[in-house]
Formats: structure tokens, sequence, C-alpha cells
């Protein structure tokens, strides 16, 4: 790189939502720099599921799933209430399924059906069973080349020994291998194949969830040539008048000027680790509870100040400012700690989570977000949030607990480090975790009266398709409950988390970054965390988040490439003006 640089498009972030914004922008022949401030690309995608919530995806469409789009509004308007922003929503549902098409039909990206995979709230008006979402598609991780050493690796706790594994059928058969010949045939090739990509690539060749994502992503971009510089964070705008016009980098060799001719697209990933933004915009970081996301630690908000500095603005509207998800910290061997997202095993049967009163407070197995919400809404006022996940041996060594793998992986380095808590008996348990004893034994007993008969009067899980998506379908007679009896019983500490952030900077329909006074900042576009959610602080379905992050990505690229003419004429009219008065 030299001290200055020319381009046409500068993006800054290197997940799905920079990512499909370099791509698209160079199918239409721009010349494009991809800046990442680490040595890795891919952001908080590459921890990811992969998963893109697309009504009317063309998956759906061609296995004639298609549906009336006011099916998706209606789903929305009860969950978003007075946060549906019909301009927004409408130009998603629009060109979501084109962004897809786009990306099917011309790159390496590709997508299967979620045919399964139900909205989060389905006894809600306008709610789906399945064909809404589509998760990326495997991917030999050998098609990289030299790029594979710069695709950002897993949450190394959410691995098999570095080995990721994907939503749906690979983790069944990973569940279920001591059960089934045909499963442990399988996850015994998935293993051996990773032994040979350790010994010979020293990372996972066999790409899933978000990693399979951005390197298909990334493939696309290399192909395309698309500029990909790792160590390279925006530390300041270019800017001609109110015009932006390129970004100074931050690099091992000094500051580069990069000139974009075109626009500056900001993905920077939100401010999951902006401590002074944390406290501003999250309640219970302002009431003495930490707040741990999983996305990456440099994530810290880049993009929103990039943003500001330029006349942009940051929403305060969200209904919560991040995307909620429950967290355990991981004790790892320099003596960091890791911080791992339950999202998986809460929905099985034969578990709980507990306050500190020994009560449960929420539904174990509904959708994250909710989870932290009502963990906040259950804390006693001057206490942190904190709460347990319990279960006992039977439910351990069959789905795993958090960093902790099912059987016939060991664990007991997880009891020696503490991460994992283990007692002879339920009163026990509690006592060593800081649980009212009583409280947690007599939980228990009810909980396992009703869970006996497949029932759970209090919070009703199990009533609704994504609760059972979430069980298990061998479990009978509800996927989701079963009673927690076989000693020892163990417990892993959560606190508040997140996935990323939703509060972002304000844009309008076209990915432009708007100003104080709603028009458009020229030449400055967010997509992905940088950009404010549209759908307003809710978390209504999986996908929620990369969906919109690649459609707003796509559509940023094609506003730039079509010159924005609405933007050019003002721009004239602003340079007549100027001319008459001279």
């Amino acid at each position: 790189m030299s001290r200055h640089a020319q381009c046409d498009v500068l993006v800054i972030g290197s997940g799905a939502g920079g990512l499909a914004a370099a791509v698209a922008a160079a199918h239409h022949g721009l010349d494009v720099i991809v800046a990442e401030k680490t040595e890795t690309f891919g952001g908080t995608t590459a921890f990811s599921g992969g998963w893109l919530w697309v009504p009317n995806a063309p998956h759906a469409v061609t296995a004639g799933k298609g549906e009336d789009p006011e099916g998706p509004r209606t789903y929305l308007r009860h969950i978003l209430g007075n946060r549906y922003d019909s301009g927004m929503i409408d130009a998603y549902l629009e060109a979501a399924p084109r962004m897809l098409d786009f990306f099917e039909k011309n790159t390496a990206v590709h997508f299967l059906p979620g045919s399964a995979m139900p909205d989060f709230h389905g006894n809600l008006p306008g709610a789906a069973k399945g064909w809404r979402s589509v998760v990326a598609a495997p991917y030999d991780g050998r098609a990289l080349g030299g790029l594979a050493g710069r695709l950002r690796q897993p949450i190394p706790e959410t691995t098999l020994l570095g080995m990721g594994i994907g939503s749906g059928v690979d983790m069944r058969m990973f569940l279920t291998a001591t059960r089934s010949f045909r499963a442990f045939a399988y996850a015994t090739g998935r293993v051996l194949k990773h032994a040979r990509d350790l010994a010979f690539h020293r990372r996972a060749m066999q790409l899933v969830n978000g990693n399979a994502l951005v390197g298909r992503l990334l493939r696309s971009a290399a192909d395309r040539r698309v500029r990909l510089w790792p160590n390279a964070g925006a530390h300041d705008l270019l800017r001609d008048g109110p015009h932006v016009t390129g970004a100074v980098l931050k690099t091992a060799d000094g500051p580069v000027h990069v000139v974009a001719k075109r626009g500056v697209v900001l993905a920077t990933g939100g401010f999951p680790n902006d401590a002074d933004r944390l406290q501003a915009l999250l309640p219970h970081v302002q009431d003495g509870t930490p707040h741990y996301s999983a996305a990456p630690v440099t994530n810290s908000g880049d993009g929103l100040r990039l943003a500001e500095s330029a006349g942009g603005r940051v929403s305060r509207t969200m209904t919560d400012a991040a995307a909620y998800a429950p967290v355990s910290l991981v004790p790892r061997p320099d003596g960091s700690l890791g911080r791992f997202p339950h999202l998986v095993e809460r929905g099985k049967p034969g578990i709980i989570a507990v306050m500190a009163s020994g009560r449960r407070f929420a539904d174990e197995g509904g959708p994250y977000h909710d989870y932290v919400r009502e963990m906040i809404a259950a804390t006693v006022p001057g206490t942190p949030a904190v709460s347990w996940l319990v279960c006992d041996r039977h439910f351990l060594r069959r789905y795993g607990l958090g960093a902790v793998k099912p059987a016939p992986v060991p664990f007991g380095r997880w009891l020696r480090n503490g991460y994992l808590i283990e007692a002879p008996t339920i009163a026990e348990l509690a006592k060593r975790c800081g649980i009212d004893p009583a409280g947690l034994v007599a939980t228990v007993e009810a909980f396992n009266r009703n869970a006996a008969r497949g029932e759970d009067p209090d919070f009703h899980r199990g009533t609704t398709p994504y609760q059972r998506a979430q069980g298990d379908p061998d479990h009978r007679p509800n996927p989701c409950l079963a009673p927690i009896v076989k000693a020892p019983f163990y417990a892993v500490k959560i606190v508040p988390g997140s996935l990323g952030t939703f509060a972002g900077i304000d844009t309008d329909a076209k990915a432009r970054v708007l100003d104080g006074a709603g028009r458009p900042v020229p030449g400055l576009y967010a997509a992905g965390n940088d950009m404010n959610s549209i759908m307003g602080g809710h978390y209504p379905s999986g996908g929620i988040t990369l969906g919109p992050a690649m459609t707003f990505g796509f559509l940023a690229a094609e506003t730039i490439a079509a010159g924005d003419a609405a933007q050019e004429a003002r721009h004239e009219g602003e340079q007549d003006a100027v001319q008459s008065q001279s």
C-alpha cells in the first residue's frame, strides 16, 4: 500500500454487509478496496450461524413456498409496534430476494433453504413455520487458497477442536453419534477430515455457518479483483465540504489517505465493545451490570464515530440497543475469558434456568434475545443480572452445556477451572453456586412433576414451532421437557451478553447515511450493524441481522453504481447557486 491510494468505493469493515457491498460494487465494474481493522476478515459474521431471514427467497419460490408479502409485514407489525418503519421494511422485503438471486447467479455465494426454521414468535399473526430463512451452504476452505489464512476463525469454544458444527443435519449427527451407527460414521468422517486439515492447513477447511458465508464472499471478492487490506483501520474521513471523499487508514507503515471517488461504506460491526456507548444505551450497564458481547473485541464503534464526524446521527430510539444473547464466561489457558453464546442447548429437554432465588424466570428454550430481557427484568435492583443453567448428568452427556461438549468428549478440565459446577444433590449444587437451596429444590421438584407429563404450566415450553424445533425430536411426549433426576447435577453461570448491536447510524432505504436534518450525507453509506436496525430493537427471527446486512450492502452498491442521480442533481444545484451568487 502506498501512502496515498484511489478507488471508486472504499468499504470499511469486512463482515457480511461490507463484503456484500464490495462484491456487488465490483460486479458493476467499480474499483473497490475493503479495509479491515484486524489481520483477519469476517467480523462478527465469521462467528455467526450464517442465517439470513428473507421472506420469498428464490429457494422458497422455486419450492412452491412463496407467500403474500403481507404475511411477514403482519408478523413484523405485531412485534415491532411503533418501531415499524414501512419504508425501510418494504425496501427490505422487496430487495432481499433480489439480493439472494444476484449472489446465487453471479458469485460463489450460495445458500440452503431453511424449510424447517420457524419464526421466533409462532403464536403471533403472520408467523411462519419455515421457508423464510436461508443459511450459507458449507464451503471447502481450500478454494480460498492463500486467503484461507486471512479468514477469521469461529469462537473456539463453539467448535470441536476448531471444527465448526453446522446447524441442522450436521449438528444432529454429532448429538446422536453415540446412539446411531450412521451418525457415528458421519461424525467420525468429519473428525478425520478435520485432522487432515489441521495437519496440512493448520485450521478447519470444512467451513460451515458464518465461516462458510465469509469464505464464499471472500472468494467472490477476490475473483472480482477487490483489494482486500488487512490491518487497516479507519481513523478519519476525508471530506470536501459536505461530501465524504475517502478516509485515512491506520496501517503498520503509517497513515494511508484513500480517495474514494464514488463513495465510502461503513460496515465496522457496530459498538458491542465500546464501553462509553454501551453505558449510554444499555440500561442494565447503567445499573451496574457488566455486558459481555460474543462479537469480536475489536468491534468498538469505529463506524459510528466516523459517521458522526460527518454529520451522521446514531439512533437512540431502539427498544433494545443490542441483540441480546445469554453468555457464559469461559476460562482460557492464557488467562483470558472466552464468551460462549448459549443459542442451542437451552431448548433441549432436561434443563432449567434460575435466578439466585432458585426460581425460574423465563422459557429457557425461547429466543435468546428474550432470555436476556427476562433475566434483566427478574434481577433484584442494585444487584448484577446473573442466572444459572441447571441440568443433570444425563443432559450433560447427551447435549453438552455451553463449552462442555456431549459424550464421549471428556469434561474434567471444565470442573477443574471452575466453569462447570458439579454437586451430588440439587441442594448442594445451589450452595456451590450461591443460589438459595430451598428455592432451587422446590423449583426442581415442581418442574420434574410437570416435565414427566410433558407439561410446563409456568412458561409453556414446547408449545410453539420454534420451541419444538429447538428441542429433541426423539424425546417424548414433549421434545423440550424432561425431569432433572440423574445425579450428579451441574450448573453454568450466565451473564447478559449480545451477538452484536441494534442501535446504529440512521440511513435511508438506499443505505445512505442521514444527517441531523434527515438529509443524505453525500458519499457516505452504512450497512451491517453500523446501520440502525430496521427491526427497531427487536429480534423476530433468526437471520434478521445478516439478512438486512447483506441486503443494504447490496443496495448501497446499487446506489453508488447508479450514480445516485438525485444526489448529483442536488450537488449541481448547489454549485449553480454558488456561481450565480458570485
